[in-house]
């Protein structure tokens, strides 16, 4: 049986993605045709996960207005808001308690008081969490990791294991930045013993100094996966999670032009996701980009490798490219020309 509950860490401030951030936990942006914490959730609900607590920190009512039944990708969801940053291990301490009393509402038992899954909020992958549950399970492991291959490691942890799945060297964020192998993608199966090790009323890294002493005790196993994954955080990354949602390169694929979109026969649309009512006008070329949902394309202009936010304009033969984030309600005026802008 799948864990029925999860914490899922959804309380960072999306710096690297402002201006889209500014009026959204970056969470709420949307991934082709919903927002990224729905595609988090639902992976949970295939495996049969139902009770899902969003550890959050940045904006923690838009996720409330959002989802006001209480249920997102097919699950149920709570929220346990922290009063200061408090880390991976530190959140999911947290939760994990507001879960346990409730958070102002009648809990039955202690959801966490048996294995669960814990994940990053910005993660999207199709790798087979039943698998990292099975190994888990035979390993009678106290944490165990997804890992991924990565030529470049140095944004990750580097996840170092022997033929049985042991972790035996776990390291944070390598300095060297040639450095590759296998990653932590930030998809955990947690036993509640866990828990204990986590020093509660300070910032806590799970990476730094959780799982470095669970491996030094031998309770730390990694399952290696070359499925889909992405961290879908940084301007080049979300842009690539939404692209490769509609071009096969996942199990699930959607179509990149939302039926409630116009988009002129003489514009040119190619790698790009074009969301419901934007308008893209005649002689506008498209590539690589994505356009959130209310902009407008104006005639002759060109957007390549860039966002363009909600109720944006790119006007008449303007061009915006080299990963430029235009925020909501932006105008980029006619002829305007922009390479790797925020606005």
């Amino acid at each position: 049986m799948s864990p029925r509950s999860a914490i899922v860490l959804a309380g960072g401030l999306g710096t690297r993605l402002r201006p889209l951030t500014e009026r959204r936990p970056k969470q709420m942006l949307p991934i082709v045709d919903r927002p990224m914490i729905e595609h988090v959730v639902a992976k949970l609900a295939t495996e049969g996960t139902d009770d899902v607590v969003l550890s959050l920190g940045y904006r923690p009512d838009d996720f409330g207005a959002a989802y006001p039944s209480g249920r997102c990708g097919g699950a149920g969801l709570r929220y346990a808001t922290e009063p200061e940053p408090l880390g991976t291990a530190g959140a999911i301490l947290f939760a994990a308690r507001q879960a346990s009393t409730g958070n102002g509402e009648a809990a039955v038992g202690d959801p966490f008081a048996e294995t669960f899954w814990a994940l990053n909020g910005d993660v999207l992958t199709d790798a087979p969490l039943g698998e990292l549950l099975a190994l888990h399970r035979s390993r009678a492991a106290e944490a165990t990791i997804l890992t991924i291959p990565m030529t470049d490691a140095s944004r990750y942890g580097l996840v170092e294991s022997d033929s049985s799945g042991r972790v035996w060297r776990f390291v944070e964020k390598p300095a060297d930045a040639a450095a590759c192998g296998w990653i932590n993608a930030g998809v955990y199966v947690l036993e509640p013993s866990l828990l204990a090790r986590i020093p509660a009323g300070r910032p806590v890294s799970m990476e730094r100094e959780i799982f470095p002493d669970v491996a030094a005790d031998g309770g730390l196993y990694a399952l290696r996966s070359e499925a889909y994954w992405i961290d879908a955080g940084t301007p080049a990354s979300y842009l690539q999670a939404n692209i490769d949602l509609t071009s096969g390169r996942r199990e699930l694929s959607l179509r990149p032009l939302s039926p409630r979109a116009k988009v002129s026969p003489a514009a040119e649309v190619a790698r790009s996701v074009v969301m419901e009512r934007v308008v893209v006008e005649a002689g506008a070329r498209l590539e690589g980009s994505v356009v959130l949902p209310g902009a407008r394309i104006a005639a002759g202009a060109v957007v390549a490798d860039s966002v363009v936010g909600y109720d944006a304009v790119v006007g008449p033969g303007a061009a915006v490219a080299g990963f430029t984030l235009l925020g909501d309600g932006v105008t980029v005026a006619a002829g305007e020309s922009l390479q790797g802008a925020r606005r």
